[in-house]
């Protein structure tokens, strides 16, 4: 296995009474794609937000590079090279398509302050390669708030991909969309990984997405990961069976 990038420690998350997260280990190696599955209020979104940024572990620790990163702010972790879309992808719906990613590439490199200076040509090589990076390239002149839905999943890439991220992480990338929308998502996600080497980590609830796309799977049930492993592992797993794929007719 590649070295770790992002690896969380012992991670236990409370919110009053309620623990969320009980002692969670995960690890997403270099260059990997790693899906998180399980049962509504498992805490998949809350490790996600623990990992972002978002908030901060009751114990435990979160690890990105070989440092810690746990309680750091989100703009913080985006600037180190961790990317979460719906958190990073501020996308603005009477802008273009290329407008959008444009205004993320300027706010990455510090160029806002040139932001009500005509901007139309700034950038224009690294806005067009971004887009097309997520087959959006044909789209450009489009308002991004005209788009169909999995043309907005894949602008949201384009613009998180603006911060030239090594980890991003992803809260059901296809939900909301066409059978057609999703495939084309999960082509983009892989093609993305293998160019660029990005390390992934996802929630999802479309099983047949996370078995096409995944590379290795942890599952969560009640705050804990209760396995962890290849597809063909983890869909052998008797307790994985019990608690949810049998409901989602994998079993």
């Amino acid at each position: 296995m590649s070295e770790a990038v992002l690896d969380i420690r012992g991670v236990t998350k409370t919110f009053g009474g309620f623990k969320a997260l009980s002692d969670m280990n995960l690890t997403l190696y270099k260059g990997e794609i790693l899906a998180l599955i399980g049962p509504n209020g498992a805490g998949k979104s809350t490790l996600l937000n623990v990992a972002s940024g978002a908030l901060r572990p009751t114990s435990g620790d979160v690890v990105y590079n070989g440092a810690s990163i746990a309680g750091l702010a989100p703009h913080r972790l985006v600037h180190l090279g961790i990317a979460r879309s719906f958190q990073i992808t501020s996308i603005f719906p009477r802008l273009t398509a290329a407008e959008n990613v444009r205004v993320a590439l300027m706010a990455r490199r510090g160029l806002c302050a040139r932001f009500l200076q005509p901007a139309r040509n700034l950038l224009r090589d690294e806005v067009q390669h971004l887009l097309e990076q997520v087959r959006m390239a044909e789209r450009g002149d489009r308002l991004a708030g005209e788009l169909a839905a999995g043309d907005r999943k894949r602008l949201e890439f384009a613009v998180a991909l603006a911060g030239n991220p090594s980890v991003v992480l992803l809260d059901e990338p296809t939900a909301g969309m066409s059978a057609a929308e999703r495939a084309l998502v999960v082509d983009v996600v892989r093609d993305l990984n293998a160019r660029s080497a990005v390390s992934l980590l996802f929630t999802e609830h479309d099983i047949d997405m996370v078995f096409a796309l995944a590379q290795r799977i942890a599952v969560m049930h009640q705050g804990s990961k209760i396995a962890e492993g290849n597809p063909a592992e983890v869909r052998a797993n008797p307790r994985v069976q019990e608690v949810y794929l049998g409901e989602h007719g994998h079993a």
